[in-house]
Order: C-alpha cells, then structure tokens, then sequence
C-alpha cells in the first residue's frame, strides 16, 4: 500500500448500513434486535437445561454448552455496536475499541472453528467406538479438548490485532463495514502491509483448513462404520446424532469461506456485509433452534425444565 498523509487516529467510524434510508435502517435494527435476543436467550437456554438436566451431561452436550458459550460472546463483540449506529446513528468507534472488537472477533472466530472439529471427533468417537466412549471421552479428557479448542485463538488474535493496530493511519478513518474486520480496516493503512497480508492469507487458511480437514476425516470414518451396520433403524440413529453438527459446520463454514476466500473482483464492500452478517448474526441464532428441533433429548430436557419452572412459580404463588 502506498504511502500517504500519516495522522494519529484517535477514533474509526463505522459505515455499517449508512447508505441505505433511514427507514430501512428502522426495520434493520428491528430485525437484528430480535435476531440478537432469540440468539441470547436460545443460546441461554441451551447452557442452562445442559447444566441442569442429568441426562445432558454427556461430553456431546458438554461440547455443545461451550459451543453456546461461545456464540454468545461472538454476538456481545458484533451487535450491540452494530444495532447503535442503526438507531441511534453513533457510528463512532474508539481506536482502543476498535482494537479491542477485532481482537475478540479473531479469538471467538478462531475458537470456533476448532470447536466444531473437536465436536466432529467426539461424534467419531461415540459412533466408531461405542463400548470406550466413556473411557475415552472422560470428564479429563473433555476440559483438556475444550481447552485446546479456545487455546489458539489466544495467540492469532493477539498476534493479528497488535500487528495491524501497530501501523500509522491514513487520515481516512471510515470504516467500510459495520464492525472492525481485519480487511476493511487494512485498507486504511498507509505503510507497506505486504507481510502482514501474507500472515493473514497463511493464517485464515490454516485456522480454517486444519479443523475442516479433522472434520472431513472424522466424518469419512463416521460414514465408512454406519454403512457397516446391518440395521437401517441403527444407520438412521447414529446418523441423526452427527446430523445436528453436520449442519451447523456447514452454515459456519460456508458463510466464512464465501466471505474470506472469494475473488476480490467477485467481493465488494456490500456483499461482504451480506455474508458476514450469516456467520456474525445469523448463524447464532440457528445453532440452539438447529440443536432443539433436530435433537429429540434438548426437546425433552427443554420440556421438563419448563414444567419445572412453572411447578416451583405455581408452588411459590
């Protein structure tokens, strides 16, 4: 990138959705308003019956309250900030917090790819050795792969966000997004970023290729030991219980991929905006619906925690 007239930039602003009308950005905010409240309480509830509930307390669920866990930060980084500048038009961003939102952004991103691969082994596990599950996947065992799922997103965020943030700024600080993505906030660099494209280009490959490559692995086992099975009933039960993730992995993975990997000719600003909001807002919101609806044991353990809540109101009034 060229260089140009270098100033201390003290703030970013954020273009989110400014050129549409005031009116669309009304509904905009009303509809990602919703999003973000299903997606907290879906996600809420998901972590609370998983607690509560003594037949959720396999590594499955275990995986699945972190996944949530997870979900929910993703959204406190993204929304909250995004929903400001639709209704109330504060599209100003601190340098620190942009710098901060970026940086939680690439940890809970980072984190969840890896937690989709850890959650597609313990699938292949439970599926390709049933009788050692128990043994294999204990209570040690379980922490130690979660905590291996957070772990790396600790280093790339903090490795990526202190790298770009250590460049002098442009005095163009317009943000041409509606949060502090790394290449919308790339371009207003003004020194040589030839290096830390190359770390970037490397990097999101990796973060994303080695979990995806786990998942493919995984599943080719899974498919390879259900068509082995003589009965169809039990092909359709050990299928059903991969089904769930199967869907979420491909909502994240192919909103993200679509999103990083296209050609820039193919990539503008607007479409980008598109596709990240599927994998930033929306994707959030399908996981506990996708995981309630398509799991007949969250629908039971649901339905007996709100049986639950409303014997111990009617026994309180």
């Amino acid at each position: 990138m060229a260089t140009g007239n270098q100033t201390r930039v003290t703030e970013f602003i954020l273009m989110s959705f400014s050129s549409l009308p005031t009116e669309i950005q009304t509904l905009l905010f009303l509809a990602f308003l919703s999003i973000y409240l299903v997606t907290l309480l879906g996600n809420s509830l998901i972590i609370l019956v998983t607690l509560a509930d003594p037949m959720l307390q396999s590594p499955m669920y275990f995986f699945l309250r972190n996944l949530s866990i997870l979900e929910i930060g993703f959204n406190l980084v993204i929304v909250p900030k995004m929903l400001g500048t639709l209704i109330a038009q504060d599209t100003s961003i601190s340098f620190l917090g942009c710098a901060t939102q970026m940086y939680f952004f690439f940890f809970f991103g980072v984190a969840e790819c890896f937690l989709l691969a850890t959650m597609a082994y313990d699938r292949y596990v439970a599926i390709c050795s049933p009788l050692h599950y128990p043994v294999i996947m204990n209570q040690g065992t379980r922490v130690r792969l979660a905590a291996a799922s957070w772990f790396p997103g600790f280093p790339v965020a903090t490795v990526s966000t202190t790298w770009l943030f250590s460049f002098p700024f442009c005095a163009e600080n317009k943000v041409n997004h509606f949060f502090c993505d790394g290449p919308p906030v790339l371009r207003l660099v003004c020194a040589d970023t030839a290096r830390f494209e190359v770390y970037a280009i490397v990097g999101t490959i990796l973060v994303v290729m080695i979990p995806c490559l786990l998942i493919l692995c995984s599943y080719t086992l899974i498919a390879a030991s259900i068509l082995k099975i003589p009965s169809a009933q039990e092909k359709h039960k050990a299928f059903s219980t991969c089904s769930s993730h199967l869907l979420v992995v491909s909502l994240f993975y192919v909103s993200s991929s679509l999103t990083y990997f296209r050609p820039k000719s193919n990539n503008s600003p607007e479409s980008k905006k598109l596709l990240s909001l599927s994998y930033t807002v929306v994707t959030p919101m399908l996981n506990p619906i996708i995981y309630s609806l398509r799991n007949n044991e969250v629908k039971n353990a649901l339905s007996r925690t709100f049986h639950k809540v409303l014997a111990l109101r009617k026994f309180i009034l």
